[in-house]
């Protein structure tokens, strides 16, 4: 029953925001009461933090099939982007930026989690792109790892790029070729170009 409880707030979560939707909602959607939910979650941050823990695990189970799938490294970007946009259901109700704002105990440690996650996969991806060819020798690892975590995460930031003038699918695929070009070599580039011609409908 938990989890159950867990797998719908998640969907409504996902879809109308942290903030939006309540637990007499989730209540309702489940058809049951609202005094059941209460007896596995002792409030709303309870059940909020269950749920991000939930996609965090699951997230970090699908980029983990990935990185083992030993992608080039620019198609493994595009394919954890991919997966995460579809986890996230394109992040349409903003859930990071509804977390930091109404539970930022749990957003800290949630970013604290993804930039473990984010800067292992980046470093580890960065390096092999510079074995394959694909991305210059003279890249700072560690610095470019950071800055891609702040970008990932900046970018969500709806003050800064509101999701009615920046669609976060789109904003995403942006700015991971912009980050793309700025690190491949003549090689990288080619077949970055050729996997951008590709995904394009």
């Amino acid at each position: 029953m938990k989890e159950k409880i867990v797998d719908k707030a998640t969907e409504l979560f996902l879809n109308f925001g942290f903030k939006s939707i309540t637990m007499d909602d989730i209540a309702r959607e489940l058809s049951m009461s609202k005094k059941t939910i209460y007896s596995y979650f002792e409030n709303k941050s309870a059940l909020v933090s269950s749920v991000t823990q939930s996609i965090y695990s699951t997230v970090t189970s699908g980029i983990d099939w990935i990185c083992q799938q030993q992608l080039n490294p620019i198609e493994e970007l595009y394919e954890i982007k991919k997966f995460v946009s579809l986890q996230l259901k394109d992040e349409k109700s903003s859930p990071q930026f509804q977390l930091q704002k109404y539970y930022p105990e749990i957003f800290k440690q949630i970013k604290g989690n993804n930039f473990e996650l984010i800067h292992d996969i980046t470093l580890n991806n960065l390096r092999r792109g510079i074995e394959q060819g694909l991305y210059r020798d003279n890249v700072n690892v560690e610095f470019v790892a950071r800055i891609y975590f702040i970008g990932m995460t900046g970018i969500k930031d709806d003050t800064v790029f509101p999701i009615t003038e920046f669609p976060k699918i789109n904003l995403i695929e942006s700015y991971l070729e912009y980050h793309l070009r700025g690190i491949v070599t003549k090689k990288g580039l080619s077949v970055l170009n050729k996997y951008i011609d590709q995904s394009t409908p």
